[in-house]
């Protein structure tokens, strides 16, 4: 027994640094997506609309040499994560007794990291938002998989009939998060984070319900830096932000009730994610406060996952 303990311990701190080098990752891919899209472009908003129209025209914005170096450090840390999770399969179920529950985590993880990896690969070139959604919710998954290793531990009661409430919620609120990252994704593969100019206005009379397809890839003006067909997709994820404060706010104040630190911290995370949204929105889109909103949307699946369980 104290054998597995030492075991499980030292998986546990190996999936701390996994969720370290796949949150790194996530935030490196970001910076790569937004950038190519345009954001932090200079002069702005005239650039964002430039940049659109050579993603469109199969002609990616010529890479300044920070970008080419964060293009070098994401693979180099994506290839370092793919090794640690190979040490940490081999951890699991190498020896004996092999650890199955644990194992098919890793597995998880392996398959996560092997996907993106193909997806990187050949899709490098791809416009639809497939793909973007794709790079999104895999690197997403890994992070909440390698977080829920790192606290792993066995059961040591049967859950209360308000324990299972409270995970029931939390499913909840994980299946209304995952469709705001969804929603999410599209808004930047459509390059529609000025569609709408205000917090209370949105102008709706050129929104298109095809970039709700993520096989479509959208056009733009060739001679408007705003992509006027976003402006539907940009809306619905300004109404699921509602949706999810409306779900997981509740969820953190019960939580929070119940002693379960994850309550505050969903909180805290709900509380900075919604004034990210509304600096991206108030502030045009700047380029450091989009990527703050990709991490803080990272952290909020994490945490909102642990309580599934």
């Amino acid at each position: 027994m104290p054998q597995i303990e030492h075991r499980l311990a030292s998986l546990r701190k190996m999936a701390v640094l996994c969720a370290v080098l796949v949150l790194l990752i996530t935030s490196l891919s970001a910076f790569i997506r937004l950038t190519r899209a345009g954001l932090g472009c200079e002069p702005w908003p005239q650039c964002y609309g430039q940049s659109a129209r050579q993603v469109q025209q199969s002609a990616a914005p010529p890479a300044s040499a920070w970008v080419a170096a964060v293009r070098i450090t994401h693979r180099v840390t994506a290839v370092a994560a793919l090794l640690l999770i190979i040490v940490m399969l081999m951890a699991t179920l190498s020896k004996s007794p092999m650890l199955w529950r644990e194992g098919r985590m890793v597995l998880g993880l392996l398959a996560l990291a092997l996907f993106l990896a193909v997806l990187g690969r050949w899709t490098a070139d791809a416009r639809v938002p497939a793909v973007v959604l794709g790079n999104l919710l895999g690197g997403f998954a890994m992070f909440a998989l390698s977080c829920g290793l790192a606290r792993r531990a066995p059961a040591t009661s049967v859950p209360s009939r308000e324990d299972r409430a409270l995970r029931r919620w939390a499913v909840l609120g994980v299946m209304v998060l995952v469709l705001q990252l969804i929603l999410g994704g599209l808004v930047s593969a459509a390059h529609a984070s000025l569609s709408c100019g205000g917090l209370a206005s949105c102008d709706l009379s050129g929104a298109s319900w095809q970039l709700l397809n993520p096989w479509h890839e959208p056009l733009f003006d060739q001679g408007d830096p705003i992509n006027r067909a976003g402006a539907l997709v940009h809306w619905l994820h300004r109404a699921g932000a509602l949706l999810l404060v409306a779900v997981l706010l509740p969820l953190g104040v019960l939580a929070w009730r119940r002693g379960r630190a994850a309550g505050w911290m969903l909180i805290l995370l709900l509380v900075l994610q919604v004034m990210l949204g509304a600096a991206l929105v108030l502030a045009g889109a700047p380029l450091a406060v989009a990527l703050a909103h990709n991490m803080v949307a990272a952290l909020l699946l994490a945490v909102a996952l642990s309580m599934c369980t």
